[in-house]
């Protein structure tokens, strides 16, 4: 990589979304300089979404910093260790170890006010309308709206079923924001996911989306991920 030639960035999004949740920092990202590819994760298993960021990664220059919310982050934790990938950011993520399915993270702590505001309807887990506050109440209701309508639908085992064998957080750089006021991944959690993978962490006092509610700050994150990448 030249002196001049920026990392790419490469997204993957949560269970209950779609790639355009980074609308609010992918502009900014393009003009100043990277590549950059939003995956649209099937939800379907992780493999199909770890399948869909390396397609993304395929689009893109190397290296490429991959960045993941939510259960994206369980995704680039899998997807990391291809060699195109130089390091990892997580937005309110999921971060397992060898073996660890969702569900078993989440037992770690008490269980996030959201769960109590999830449907389960043909085999689909989707988030009831008067629970869309506990995943991004920090937003001004007509935003919180528009995510509630467009969100993604998880098959109902996906928590409890996929699992890495080879996480990219021990081999590759990680940073990590914990979303002090989340209802979806308990901040607890968030802290021991980061702590554990020795992760750079930044705190911030917004919901579960805060690449949507506080985007200066998910941008200036990715920003020192990459300049570290790129002097590297």
């Amino acid at each position: 990589m030249s002196a001049s030639t920026k990392p790419s960035i490469v997204f993957a999004h949560g269970l209950w979304a779609d790639g355009s949740c980074y609308s609010k920092v992918i502009p900014t990202l393009q003009q100043e300089g990277h590549e950059v590819v939003s995956a649209q994760n099937t939800l379907d298993t992780l493999e199909g979404d770890v399948d869909a960021v390396s397609r993304a990664l395929a689009r893109v220059s190397n290296p490429a910093i991959l960045v993941g919310h939510s259960w994206g982050g369980f995704v680039i934790t899998a997807a990391g260790t291809d060699d195109r990938v130089a390091g990892l950011v997580y937005i309110n993520a999921l971060g397992p170890d060898a073996g660890e399915t969702a569900q078993d993270l989440i037992a770690k702590y008490d269980p996030p006010a959201l769960f109590s505001h999830l449907d389960v309807e043909d085999g689909r887990i989707w988030i009831s309308k008067d629970g869309i506050s506990h995943f991004c109440g920090d937003l001004p209701e007509q935003e919180q709206q528009l995510v509630w309508a467009t969100q993604g639908a998880p098959p109902a085992d996906l928590l409890a079923t996929a699992k890495t064998d080879s996480p990219a957080w021990k081999s590759k750089p990680s940073w990590y924001i914990v979303g002090k006021q989340d209802h979806a991944i308990n901040p607890e959690l968030q802290r021991f996911m980061a702590k554990r993978m020795d992760a750079t962490t930044v705190e911030t006092d917004t919901s579960h989306v805060p690449m949507l509610s506080n985007p200066a700050l998910v941008l200036d994150v990715i920003r020192t991920a990459a300049k570290t990448v790129q002097s590297s």
